[in-house]
């Protein structure tokens, strides 16, 4: 097993995949005159392939949510790259809209992801006519419909001339995953999409995300903090923790036997929400 660095035996680049190689992202922060440099991920690699799900797991500020927004080219690398079927993908023209056709995002707020002032017949529109300019209008709604129907909301009309606000949340992150969708998405990165959600419907839209990984061959990076789900949704586990992957393996074995402290210490702050928080106590005490 590698903590971190070069991808392990098994992650390697294939003809169809998704990797991240060597990622590394710094900020400067900066307070008055004085400036510090956060690194926020350092030197991160894993291979995400077709129909198979990778859960990136670890505590608010360990990087995860960094490593997704480079995925998804919201952020740019400090160094490393990103190649998308074994070859480097671009920062710029018509190769950067076709990796962003093809590696979608599924954001944390469902509601602060969707305009409020559009109906949710325009967001699904508004790719399709981006990524399939030659499809006509009669063929856009067909598509929207369709979209609709794949993620559970149905009958598609009931849905399409609502507005987002007039949706509950689970639904509007159904229609967020139809978005995804709908330029023909290979790879999916969801990061905590079902954090803000009742906990209730979250399992839900777990399930949905795992039958469209299954049924479509999709690769989805699942972005969370609950060992919990990532057990059960994903078939790799990475851990992360002050942007390095401590810890990686098959979820299974990562869950039953976990080889890294903080693993371990994840595990038990599950059955002990407080325990976390005494730990940190501890090492800021000098205990």
């Amino acid at each position: 097993m590698s903590a971190h660095g070069t991808a392990t035996s098994g992650t390697s680049a294939t003809s169809a995949s998704l990797e991240a190689r060597n990622l590394v992202k710094d900020f400067r922060l900066r307070s008055g005159v004085k400036s510090r440099i956060l690194h926020a991920v350092r030197d991160v690699s894993f291979t995400l392939e077709p129909g198979r799900t990778i859960a990136l797991v670890g505590e608010s500020g360990s990087g995860k949510s960094t490593i997704a927004r480079m995925m998804a080219k919201l952020e740019a690398p400090s160094s490393g790259e990103i190649l998308l079927d074994g070859a480097p993908s671009a920062t710029g023209g018509s190769r950067l809209a076709s990796y962003r056709r093809d590696v979608q995002m599924v954001f944390q707020d469902p509601f602060g992801s969707l305009n409020p002032f559009h109906p949710i017949r325009h967001h699904l529109e508004r790719p399709l006519r981006i990524h399939h300019p030659r499809l006509s209008s009669k063929e856009i709604g067909a598509r929207v419909d369709e979209l609709l129907e794949r993620v559970r909301l149905s009958p598609a009309s009931t849905f399409a001339d609502r507005r987002p606000h007039e949706l509950s949340g689970g639904q509007r992150q159904r229609v967020a995953i139809a978005r995804a969708l709908a330029p023909g998405a290979r790879f999916i990165i969801a990061d905590e999409p079902v954090s803000m959600l009742d906990v209730s419907i979250r399992l839900g839209v777990l399930n949905l995300l795992a039958e469209l990984q299954r049924q479509e061959q999709l690769g989805v990076l699942y972005i969370t903090h609950d060992l919990a789900t990532a057990r059960h949704f994903s078939d790799e586990i990475l851990v992360m923790y002050r942007g390095e992957i401590v810890e990686r393996g098959p979820s299974e074995r990562v869950i039953l036997d976990p080889q890294h402290e903080y693993t371990k210490t994840l595990l038990e702050a599950a059955a002990d929400p407080d325990r976390l928080g005494r730990l940190r106590d501890e090492v800021r005490n000098g205990g």
